[in-house]
């Protein structure tokens, strides 16, 4: 997958005029929170008004998140049939998201599945993965692999089975392997940019009205560790 073009710091990996898929930055929010910071969706609209000469208010719809410090590809729909339609395949989990992390720690197999039950904590923000369910637990499942062994690190690919929040940050913590740069969940200290080395690498789905079959890749940012990838 080519990059379709960048203008203004937007990566666009994909567009249509139902989709337009974007690669997030360290840092962007994808929709605006209380910090009052110009989210990624303002930066997209901005970007559509522009191309197409647009007048008025352009529609967009935020399909699913990324956590600020994370990157990768996030996808947004420009009617509100192709929203519609792309909630459905995310809530229904007929998508294939698949994610890339560094970690200090090797995880104890090369390869595994992992099933916990992730609570939230709304004050502060984390989740926990617990090995049993507690009350107003969530189950949590991934599979993951050691894809490249590096001098200090190791890179997993993880497939994400189920969307709960902060899922792989939380289940990577609780088997002792938090993500380079996650303070919260662990890692001992932080990135410079405040980034963490989590990114939603590829993600594969069914085109909600073409129905075509859509496989899209994020370039990873370029940084010595994911260079090194």
């Amino acid at each position: 997958m080519k990059i379709v073009s960048t203008k203004n710091n937007l990566q666009i990996l994909y567009e249509d005029n139902h989709l337009i898929v974007v690669n997030k930055r360290v840092g962007d929010i994808v929709q605006g929170d209380k910090t009052g910071d110009k989210p990624l969706s303002d930066v997209v609209k901005e970007y559509i008004k522009d191309k197409y000469n647009k007048p008025g208010e352009v529609f967009l719809g935020v399909v699913h998140r990324l956590d600020r410090p994370t990157t990768g590809i996030v996808v947004f729909a420009r009617t509100s049939k192709a929203l519609t339609r792309m909630n459905e395949l995310f809530s229904n989990r007929e998508t294939q998201k698949t994610y890339w992390a560094i970690v200090k720690n090797k995880p104890q197999n090369s390869e595994d599945k992992l099933v916990h039950y992730i609570k939230r904590n709304e004050k502060n923000n984390t989740s926990k993965a617990h090995n049993k369910e507690v009350p107003e637990s969530k189950m949590a499942s991934l599979d993951y692999k050691i894809i490249k062994e590096l001098n200090n690190y190791f890179a997993l690919e993880i497939n994400l089975h189920t969307g709960r929040h902060h899922q792989i940050r939380a289940q990577l913590s609780a088997i002792g392997s938090p993500i380079k740069g996650d303070l919260k969940y662990g890692f001992d200290r932080s990135n410079p940019d405040g980034g963490i080395h989590l990114h939603a690498r590829k993600l594969i789905f069914v085109h909600p009205v073409s129905k075509e079959n859509i496989a899209i890749v994020a370039p990873v940012p370029n940084d010595v560790i994911w260079n090194a990838v």
